[in-house]
């Protein structure tokens, strides 16, 4: 792959912050990592080579992969078993993504037209699946507790969907159920890159546990932060139709909260959820609906506990060293809730 095929990766420094040096050596692991991930997904037939490129090739931010070389450099980060473990988390994401956009009928994920859009929701579904068997066959070379940790993630993955679909359980609280939600949707994958790195780089293994932690609060924590996007960034910007959300009646943390102020007698509240309920079909009753909730103090409730499990992540690191990885994973944290994308 050439110098072109790398230029849709994000900089290092997005999420690590000023230090140049460590950044430029983190860039020059991603596109190892990137040149392995076009390897290890190539295929002898056309349909199943072309399907498993797809998300691939329309770019994204490799977070995933940034976090975990990012936490082996606690231990010796140029090992090979660094490389493979960055490329068998961003596997599981890519996989995760072709599920995830058929069963929300998504028609664009990148940029580029979802895979269902192009090739139907059976070779989206399939090419899912086999994605999740090549980042498998990644993980064995790995040895059988990385095999145990990822069958774990996997299986928190799919409980995380299922559960969200499921919605929470009677006798439950609404807010509660939806953070476990992200926590297994979201924070299980991340938390797993982060102890992918100190796993493979023979860092101290006491570190393994707190970077983990780290990992899913950032997790919750980028979740909230796309709740407050989908509402108040622009579509130049976020790349989606604002308030896309509440037409597709995603419970997201302003809509939980401003319906439980509703139902504590909040007046203003009680308006919002009016419109949020009417029918959000036309593009003038979703922007009236998402510009009353954006308005609403729910909305601003929502994006401090978005920094606040930022916040939680990073005391999580206490027991690491002070130096630059761990500044970085702080710089990391804020990036997650600062961005507008």
């Amino acid at each position: 792959m050439n110098d072109e095929d790398m230029s849709h990766l994000a900089s290092p420094a997005t999420f690590i912050g000023a230090d140049a040096q460590l950044a430029a050596d983190i860039s020059t692991q991603l596109e190892a990592v990137e040149r392995r991930l076009y390897e290890v997904t190539e295929q002898t037939r056309k349909l199943p080579d072309t399907t498993s490129k797809h998300l691939l090739a329309a770019g994204g931010k490799r977070a995933r992969p940034n976090l975990l070389l990012l936490t082996a450099r606690l231990g010796e980060a140029n090992r090979d078993a660094i490389i493979d473990a960055a490329v068998a988390v961003e596997l599981i994401h890519l996989a995760s993504l072709y599920h995830d956009d058929v069963m929300d009928d998504a028609p664009v994920r990148r940029g580029a037209p979802a895979a269902h859009e192009v090739w139907g929701n059976s070779v989206a579904i399939l090419t899912g699946d086999l994605l999740f068997s090549k980042a498998s066959g990644v993980t064995a070379k790995l040895g059988p507790e990385a095999v145990r940790v990822q069958a774990e993630t996997f299986e928190r993955l799919v409980l995380g969907q299922l559960n969200e679909f499921a919605g929470p359980p009677e006798d439950t609280d609404a807010i509660e159920h939806y953070i476990q939600v992200l926590a297994d949707k979201t924070g299980s994958l991340i938390a797993t890159s982060a102890q992918f790195g100190v796993m493979f780089s023979q860092a101290d293994q006491a570190l393994a546990e707190p970077v983990r932690i780290f990992g899913e609060r950032v997790g919750i924590a980028f979740q909230l932060a796309d709740d407050i996007i989908d509402l108040t960034t622009t579509s130049s910007v976020s790349g989606k139709t604002p308030g896309t959300d509440l037409r597709e009646r995603v419970p997201t943390l302003p809509v939980l909260y401003v319906r439980a102020a509703a139902a504590d007698g909040d007046a203003t509240a009680a308006e919002v959820v009016e419109l949020l309920d009417a029918d959000l079909s036309s593009d003038e009753a979703l922007e009236s609906a998402r510009a009353a909730l954006a308005a609403h103090p729910v909305t601003a409730r929502a994006r401090a506990e978005a920094v606040r499990w930022a916040d939680d992540a990073k005391a999580a690191l206490a027991p690491l060293p002070d130096g630059v990885v761990k500044e970085s994973l702080f710089t990391f944290a804020d990036s997650v809730v600062t961005r507008s994308a």
